[in-house]
């Protein structure tokens, strides 16, 4: 529901954030760090995240452009970290991004193995399996079978002919060292071209959990005076995450910590449309943006109407008050009902 980003090169910061409340903490080592302190925002993440637990809320890490010199030496330290539990991609354009973080996620920093080392001792790379034969991530909760990202999956698999004369005449080679896990990993559509992606993008990879906007960039590249002007952006993005079988995606931050009037309106525009909680820059945002995405207790006695009168007769029907009800509006009060126990 709430995604706190919070500086990387400043862990007294981070420290708080992490026993602020929110549901995720953002270690932010992108807009949020000068260019002079990114190795020591790095630095400081490493030491953060070589705890398993080091806080209250899961801990993901924004790194540099995935086009940048940065981010493969950020992917490849953290990615393997018992402490992190998710990579969020910057200005993502295409699907070959999303492999490309991927493939370096999977041959993040390992102790050195002899002569298995290649180039890149800094990070201790090693020659692996390429990573569309990475198995899907293995921690954390996986994704429901969805057609869009099972086709994906099918594409991908890869096996011998039962049988054949390699299988018979290769001598048996000794079992690999296991793959590490691929780091659950997030998108952020930042670019006219990712919007066009979309869908390619929520669908390019097992461990791809989530995909959200990035408006502040977005909206300088589209020339965008106003909050109408992202409104196609935003139901692209929410109508590609439900296509892929992902959650529904965060709103993107509200730049103005001091207007939580403003914020909370925001927030209920952004629901309407389908998003799912929202990204935070200051604790204060955390129950504004909640208590927005929140069903109301009307909306909840209606859904609890809705489900008890499926119930007990099944099947499509019309309640006392006219409105019809089938499948569809069933699981959706489900849905509400289900939210509202963040209440409790």
């Amino acid at each position: 529901m709430t995604w706190l980003y919070v500086p990387g090169d400043r862990p007294e910061v981070v420290a708080k954030a992490l026993h602020c409340g929110a549901d995720v903490v953002v270690v932010d080592l992108e807009d949020a760090v000068a260019p002079d302190r990114k190795d020591r925002a790095l630095r400081a993440t490493a030491e953060l995240l070589s705890d398993p637990a080091p806080g209250t809320a899961p801990v993901h890490v924004r790194v540099n452009a995935l086009d940048g010199p940065l981010a493969e030496t950020e992917i490849r330290t953290l990615a393997a970290l018992p402490g992190l539990a998710g990579l969020r991609l910057p200005k993502v354009q295409g699907p070959a991004d999303i492999h490309r973080a991927a493939g370096w996620a999977t041959t993040a920093a390992q102790p050195a193995a002899g002569p298995a080392l290649t180039g890149r001792l800094a990070t201790g790379r090693r020659d692996r399996t390429p990573a569309a034969a990475v198995a899907p991530l293995t921690t954390g909760t996986a994704h429901p079978a969805h057609p869009a990202r099972a086709a994906h999956t099918a594409r991908t698999a890869r096996t011998a002919a039962p049988g054949s004369a390699t299988a018979i005449l290769t001598p048996a080679a000794p079992a690999p060292a296991a793959l590490p896990a691929t780091p659950a990993l997030y998108a952020l559509l930042e670019s006219a071209l990712g919007i066009e992606h979309a869908f390619a993008i929520a669908t390019a990879h097992p461990a791809l959990r989530g995909i959200a906007l990035g408006e502040a960039d977005l909206a300088t590249e589209l020339g965008v005076r106003d909050e109408a002007g992202l409104a196609w952006p935003r139901s692209r993005t929410v109508v590609a995450a439900r296509a892929a079988g992902l959650a529904p995606p965060p709103q993107s931050v509200y730049p103005d910590v001091a207007d939580l009037d403003g914020l909370a309106r925001s927030c209920a525009r952004g629901r309407a449309l389908g998003f799912l909680g929202r990204a935070a820059i200051h604790p204060r945002q955390l129950p504004v943006i909640e208590a927005a995405h929140l069903p109301s207790p009307e909306e909840v006695e209606a859904a609890a109407e809705i489900v008890r009168a499926a119930g007990a007769e099944g099947g499509a029907q019309a309640l006392p008050d006219g409105r019809f009800v089938d499948a569809a509006v069933v699981a959706g009060a489900r849905r509400v009902l289900s939210l509202a126990e963040r209440r409790n």
